[in-house]
């Protein structure tokens, strides 16, 4: 196996497409390895990280009819956008949506779906053997099972798969503060979708916009 190691290894928004997989109804309600809100919000953060990121954002579903549309949540961050609805189970088979990011011209390929051990793996296992450098991001992701989602990532792992969250993708993707295009947009996913980490920033800016009570007069 080649290990994953060097500047050169790290996420770059310029080359790394974005592929959502079957987030439906019918798969969150069997969603057992995550809380299915938490699997959501992290959807929706990824989504909205991707765009202030300008990296391309493929959406998919699975037989659309009968297993629900793509969680508004996530339609909402790309209005108009058509989702590609497949009846192939191992989305790198469906020669729409492989076109679809052979068209961006970017070989970082990031996925994320329901459920990890069919939806995610398949696909991701297929690239990756393809030459593509493939990212999971589990947190967007999850299993029928706890145990069915991590012998997935463990499957992914083995056939040289990064790993990674959706948080550590956009520090990935941000690289420096300095970055101020994408910095101040990428806070503002943060306050929405990061919870406490958000509220702390938020409660950071208070008391530094907070005037210093003065000191009492002397014998007042």
């Amino acid at each position: 196996m080649t290990f994953r190691n060097g500047l050169g290894s790290l996420l770059r928004p310029e080359d790394s497409v974005l592929v959502l997989i079957d987030h439906q109804p019918y798969q969150l309600a069997n969603l057992n390895s995550h809380d299915p809100q938490a699997v959501v919000n992290n959807t929706t953060a990824l989504a909205k990280a991707a765009k202030v990121f300008g990296v391309p954002t493929i959406l998919t579903s699975v037989v659309a009819d009968r297993g629900g549309v793509i969680f508004k949540q996530v339609t909402d961050v790309f209005p108009g956008q058509e989702v590609i609805d497949r009846t192939l189970i191992n989305t790198w088979e469906d020669a729409t949506v492989v076109d679809a990011v052979r068209a961006t011209g970017r070989k970082q390929l990031i996925i994320a779906g329901l459920w990890t051990e069919i939806c995610v793996a398949m696909p991701a296992i297929q690239a990756a053997g393809e030459g593509w450098d493939v990212t999971v991001i589990t947190d967007a992701s999850g299993g029928t099972s706890v145990e069915a989602h991590a012998v997935a990532i463990q499957r992914m792992i083995a056939a040289g798969i990064n790993m990674m969250t959706w948080v550590a993708l956009a520090a990935e993707w941000q690289r420096d503060w300095a970055r101020l295009d994408t910095a101040g947009p990428l806070t503002q996913v943060m306050i929405d979708h990061v919870g406490g980490s958000g509220i702390a920033y938020l409660w950071e800016q208070q008391l530094l916009h907070t005037p210093v009570a003065a000191a009492s007069s002397a014998g007042a």
